[in-house]
């Protein structure tokens, strides 16, 4: 099954979903529609950013994220759980399976930890830049599929009312057109930083 143009369009359908004010500029939390994906390969990009603002870096309970590939583990954990569970319609391939493939294939596919995905948090980047572009479509050629979708950063920050809040910048992209066809800012709060991530992350494919 690929994925049409007007599967593709059916993914903006979804209306915004009511949040608090993004500390990302005026980018929306919108729900993404699994049924335009329903049954398609989509290859999930390793989390390879990960920020905190000081109040939440000094908590106990932020521990477990303070060295960086722990926190890559565990949010690419979080990430691959909360999607495989709410859109199991999806053939996910998840980090783990995409770092395998790319040791199984030396030059010809890139380390899915290192091809600059992060710079996807730009609400302002719809088209991908060559390079980033290369790599995903060589992934998707060796992975199956057309589809990626990247969590481009995590930022943990505190509420006033002592809360630790998770917002996750998301991108999906078409590979064979290079584009970014859908964006947003999930975001989610409780009293610890892996809570406030399940619930932000909750929030991406609504029931």
């Amino acid at each position: 099954m690929s994925v049409s143009r007007a599967a593709i369009a059916a993914l903006f359908l979804c209306a915004a979903l009511p949040r608090p004010a993004l500390a990302q500029g005026n980018l929306e939390s919108r729900g993404l529609s699994a049924m335009a994906l329903a049954g398609e390969r989509v290859s999930l990009l390793p989390l390879t950013m990960v920020v905190a603002d000081s109040a939440v870096e000094s908590d106990s309970l932020y521990a477990p994220w303070r060295a960086r590939a722990a926190a890559v583990a565990l949010g690419d954990s979080l990430i691959f759980e909360a999607f495989q569970t709410r859109a199991p319609e999806i053939t996910w391939v998840p980090p783990a399976e995409l770092r395998r493939l790319a040791r199984r294939s030396p030059g010809m596919m890139s380390n899915p930890d290192q091809m600059g995905q992060a710079m996807l948090r730009s609400p302002k980047l719809k088209r991908i830049p060559d390079q980033l572009g290369t790599s995903l479509r060589r992934m998707v050629a060796i992975a199956g599929g057309r589809m990626v979708l990247v969590p481009a950063v995590v930022a943990f920050n505190r509420t006033p009312s002592g809360q630790t809040r998770a917002e996750i910048s998301l991108a999906l992209v078409d590979t064979r057109r290079s584009e970014v066809v859908w964006r947003s800012v999930a975001a989610g709060e409780s009293t610890t930083p892996d809570r406030a991530l399940r619930n932000a992350l909750q929030t991406v494919f609504p029931e």
